[in-house]
C-alpha cells in the first residue's frame, strides 16, 4: 500500500478580496466608492471589480439576476468585513468626510484591539473601518490575554465626536486607543 506523504499547511499570503450579490449594483458600487475611497476597475450592467490599492480588486459586486432580498434577521454565517486604517488619526478623518456624505456609522466600539466604526451599506453587509490599537501583534496578543478582555471580549462604545476633539486637542492617539478598562 502507498502512503501518500505529508504535506505541511502553506497558508494564503492574504486575503484577496470578498464578493456581494447584490440586486442595487449602481448603489453598491457608489457606497463602496465613497467609504474605501475606491474606484471601479471594471463594471458592466450585470457586475462591478472595486480597487483602492495595487490589488486588481478587493471587492466584487454580483448583480447576475434578482436575488431573495435579506430580511434582517440575524443568522448563522457572514457577520461582516473589516478594513483597516493605519492610525487613528486617518480613521476619524474618514468618519469625518463619511459622516458630510451622509454616510454614519450604527456602532462605534473599542475593542481593546481596535477602534472600529461599523456600517451597513445600502443591502445591510456590515463594513467595519478600524485602527489597529497596538503597534504590533505580540502586544495585541498580551492585551487579548488580560482580564480585561476576559471580562469583555466585544468592547466597549465610544463617543466619536468626543474622541475627535480630544484628538485635535492633542490628547495622543495611543491614549484615545487604550480602552477605558484596560490593564495589563
Amino acid at each position: 500500500m502507498n502512503s501518500i506523504p505529508t504535506v505541511a499547511t502553506k497558508s494564503p499570503r492574504r486575503l484577496a478580496h470578498i464578493a456581494l450579490r447584490t440586486n442595487r449594483l449602481g448603489e453598491l458600487v457608489d457606497w463602496y466608492c465613497k467609504v474605501l475611497g475606491a474606484h471601479v476597475a471594471h463594471a458592466s450592467d450585470k457586475v462591478a471589480f472595486l480597487t483602492y490599492d495595487d490589488e486588481h480588486h478587493r471587492i466584487a459586486l454580483i448583480g447576475l439576476q434578482d436575488y431573495p432580498p435579506q430580511d434582517g434577521t440575524v443568522r448563522a454565517g457572514y457577520f461582516h468585513t473589516a478594513f483597516a486604517y493605519d492610525s487613528l488619526a486617518d480613521l476619524l478623518d474618514n468618519f469625518v468626510r463619511l459622516r458630510q456624505l451622509g454616510i454614519v456609522p450604527h456602532r462605534s466600539i473599542n475593542h481593546g484591539p481596535t477602534v472600529s466604526f461599523y456600517y451597513a451599506d445600502p443591502e445591510g453587509n456590515q463594513i467595519e473601518l478600524q485602527v489597529d490599537s497596538f503597534p504590533d501583534a505580540e502586544a495585541t496578543n498580551a492585551w487579548l490575554g488580560s482580564e480585561a478582555f476576559k471580562r469583555n471580549p466585544i468592547g466597549i462604545e465610544f463617543d466619536a465626536d468626543e474622541m475627535l476633539q480630544k484628538l485635535r486637542d492633542g490628547v495622543p492617539e495611543v491614549e484615545l486607543m487604550r480602552r477605558p478598562d484596560s490593564i495589563l
